[in-house]
């Protein structure tokens, strides 16, 4: 198994989880939020950092994000 939602979120650039996570820390985390940060992660060359498939699979099953809020 791959990485928690937490272990990753852990390696990425906190001012930009912050900017996508502005009033809304509360909530568990989006699944578009993450894409957000994905995507500055692509732009600034750093795709190493960006998270499996496996691993988005198992946060969205296994509670740890939301895939959406209703």
């Amino acid at each position: 198994m791959g990485r928690s939602f937490q272990e990753w979120l852990n390696t990425q650039d906190k001012n930009v989880v912050s900017k996508v996570r502005a009033d809304d820390e509360s909530n568990k985390p989006l699944l578009n939020q993450i894409n957000w940060i994905w995507v500055k992660n692509l732009m600034d060359k750093r795709a190493d950092l960006n998270p499996t498939s496996a691993e988005l699979l198992d946060w969205v099953t296994s509670g740890q994000i939301d895939a959406m809020r209703k």
